[in-house]
């Protein structure tokens, strides 16, 4: 029996992969990490709104600059009246430059077009940080969903071969059937939280391959035995401070509130003059009415006023909605910065939580397999049953997926308080990587 358990206890977490996993070589963050820039979906669609901002942008700029346009045409005409009739071809050719010189209302729909471009870009940022932390978290989720498995299928094989042992000794009338009974409640109990469990690894992994557009089935690089897990240096204010001053998302709608104050600023030049310049050059044998002129040169430079006077209510509506639109703004910061502040603190919380949780966890592992050493050595002296054998191997196992679950959760709020601080780059996802190894056959 000692043996048999013994076997059972061998069994590692990593160690019930299947088959065609096996075979296929380790991936690890980064590797999936670099994967998922160019395949999520949110990240490229983030990208191509920063372009299409510039765009706008580059497009409110025009407006301001000079405008330059030509224009010809060549009439073939017939003309009849009393005199006669006579048939004539005719030329016109025009060029036309046209420059802004007083015109509040483009003025400020170019800086509102700047501010919503800084804001794309923002948000952009902060969508390649929610990218990276999303991950994350399925990574380890995967691992979480890979540990249960595995655990349950060595609790399932221990028990299975536990109630063959005891069936035998039934048999030789050595044991009672309530054991018999037990271990076979235990045994279907077991199959179907596998069968849970192996499910649960599948939707794990649907949501890797989700983020890097492919199917995800190479086994994953997993925390080392001795990662040096630490808390940062700095207290919590100082993480909730430079949340504060370096959220992208704090930033972008910052921006957010800049571009409604250019918009206001647009409706309400609407009440304001515009004045601009118009330089024409026009050569033409066309006269009036079609008639055939010679041929003529004219230069014409001309200011042009407009002094809006009344617009029917228009105006002043814009100037309302944008107002409206800019308080919007306002509320948006205020319940993102007070989200901020939350999340910040909250990861960092759980860093501290997880990490006495891991010193705590890997106390209760020793103490769980001590238990399951004495309980074996109870059970060879007749004073244990089978069944509390395998309790005692089950609750070794439990500490050990909490223990490993501590660690996976510890990693991810580090991830997050980075995140929050607008502090997440490549460099963290690095790190994290260097805890992660290639488990040992």
């Amino acid at each position: 029996m000692k043996s048999l358990i013994a076997v059972c206890l061998l069994l590692l977490p990593l160690s019930t992969l299947a088959d065609n996993e096996s075979a296929l070589p380790y991936v690890d963050l980064w590797q999936l990490h670099r994967e998922a820039q160019g395949a999520d979906p949110r990240i490229l669609r983030a990208q191509a709104m920063t372009r299409s901002g510039k765009g706008n942008e580059r497009a409110a700029l025009g407006r301001l600059l000079p405008q330059l346009s030509a224009s010809g045409s060549v009439n073939r005409s017939r003309r009849e009246d009393d005199l006669g009739r006579i048939q004539y071809n005719g030329k016109r050719m025009a060029m036309v430059l046209s420059q802004v010189i007083y015109d509040p209302q483009v003025w400020r729909s170019y800086q509102k077009y700047v501010e919503l471009t800084r804001k794309g870009q923002y948000e952009s940022d902060d969508t390649q940080v929610q990218a990276s932390i999303d991950l994350s978290e399925r990574y380890f989720a995967v691992l979480a969903a890979e540990d249960e498995l595995s655990l349950v299928r060595s609790e399932l094989a221990a028990t299975e071969r536990n109630l063959k042992r005891i069936n035998a000794l039934y048999a030789r009338q050595m044991a009672m059937v309530t054991d018999t009974l037990d271990l076979e409640a235990r045994v279907d109990a077991l199959k179907a939280d596998e069968i849970e469990a192996s499910n649960k690894v599948q939707v794990s992994r649907e949501a890797i391959s989700e983020l890097v557009g492919r199917d995800v089935q190479e086994p994953f690089k997993r925390i080392g035995d001795s990662p040096a897990f630490t808390l940062p240096a700095q207290a919590p204010d100082y993480w909730v401070q430079t949340a504060l001053d370096s959220n992208p998302a704090l930033h972008a709608r910052e921006h957010s509130i800049r571009a409604a104050d250019a918009a206001i600023g647009e409706a309400k030049a609407g009440h304001l003059p515009r004045l601009g310049l118009n330089l024409t050059a026009q050569r033409s044998d066309i006269g009036y009415e079609g008639a055939l002129t010679p041929r003529s040169d004219n230069l014409v430079a001309s200011l042009d006023l407009q002094v809006p006077l009344y617009s029917g209510g228009s105006t002043s509506a814009r100037v309302s909605s944008s107002e409206s639109d800019k308080e919007v703004a306002q509320q948006e910061l205020e319940a993102l910065r007070r989200q901020v502040v939350k999340e910040t603190r909250t990861a960092y919380l759980g860093m501290t939580a997880e990490l006495s949780r891991i010193k705590a966890t890997r106390h209760a592992l020793e103490s769980a397999e001590k238990s399951r050493m004495a309980t074996e050595k109870a059970f060879g002296y007749g004073v244990k049953n089978a069944v509390d054998v395998l309790d005692s191997i089950k609750e070794e196992f439990r500490a050990r997926r909490d223990f490993y679950q501590s660690q996976y959760r510890f990693v991810t709020s580090m991830l997050v308080l980075h995140r929050w601080s607008g502090r997440l780059g490549d460099g963290d996802i690095r790190k994290v990587n260097e805890w992660l190894i290639a488990p040992s056959k």
